[in-house]
């Protein structure tokens, strides 16, 4: 037991983790849209710390492979609006309703997903970029979820670098929020040793993901970017239904 935390959960949501470990190493993003519904049903109390902490160790594998490929312009400005609206991140998780929380961000999502679809055609310009991270800069901190907005920005680029720039971004981002969540005592010590644990489990997901990616077409690449950004909707809003 970890905390107040069995062994037998933690590792269930290990294997939960792995899922979205595979999917993000696919689509970019998804590990936290994927994981984030499962640890609020079984350990609400590890979110969203908990959940940041392996969402470190699977970009820095991703960047290894593919650091050259980054879109420095996007990920520049994305950084900048991250940082711009982060403490209204920490303050959320500090002082709100995390259902209050997790519906407004359900929401965003699914409408960002049916602009792309049916309306909006998101192109990597530096004032999409920067209004992805000031909306990540929330939605990052508060409720783990981070690649979605960013995800959407870059979903017309090839697939190495839609994947190496959200990489670049969870990095930075994930440790900012942090080391902003730690700041005001709102990251515990039970949160990062659950998270550690989920690191090897974050690993086996992204091994089992290689034979994925080596079938995935560019098209498809944006189609499951959507498809995981509308999950990611809809994740955070059955979080809010829930309680």
């Amino acid at each position: 037991m970890i905390g107040e935390v069995a062994w037998p959960v933690v590792v269930l949501l290990g294997l939960v983790c792995a899922g979205g470990a595979l999917t993000q190493s696919v689509a970019g993003f998804g590990l936290a849209v994927v994981t984030a519904p499962v640890v609020v049903m079984l350990a609400p109390d590890l979110m969203p710390g908990a959940l940041l902490v392996p969402s470190l160790a699977l970009p820095f594998v991703e960047l290894t492979r593919g650091q050259r490929d980054i879109d420095g312009r996007s990920l520049g400005w994305a950084m900048l609006g991250r940082l711009l609206l982060l403490p209204v991140g920490i303050a959320l998780v500090a002082l709100t309703s995390p259902t209050v929380i997790a519906v407004l961000v359900g929401v965003m999502v699914l409408v960002a997903v049916g602009a792309s679809v049916w309306m909006v055609d998101l192109r990597p310009r530096p004032a999409s970029a920067f209004g992805a991270g000031m909306l990540t800069g929330v939605t990052g901190t508060a409720a783990a979820i981070g690649g979605p907005f960013l995800g959407l920005v870059l979903q017309h680029e090839r697939p190495s670098r839609v994947r190496s720039t959200l990489a670049a971004f969870f990095v930075l981002g994930a440790s900012v929020s942090l080391i902003g969540l730690a700041a005001v005592g709102e990251l515990t010590q039970d949160q990062v040793r659950v998270g550690l644990v989920w690191v090897p489990f974050v690993a086996a997901g992204a091994v089992l993901s290689i034979p994925v990616r080596r079938r995935l077409a560019p098209e498809r690449m944006r189609k499951c970017v959507l498809v995981v950004a509308a999950v990611a909707g809809v994740s955070v809003l059955v979080r809010a239904a829930l309680g």
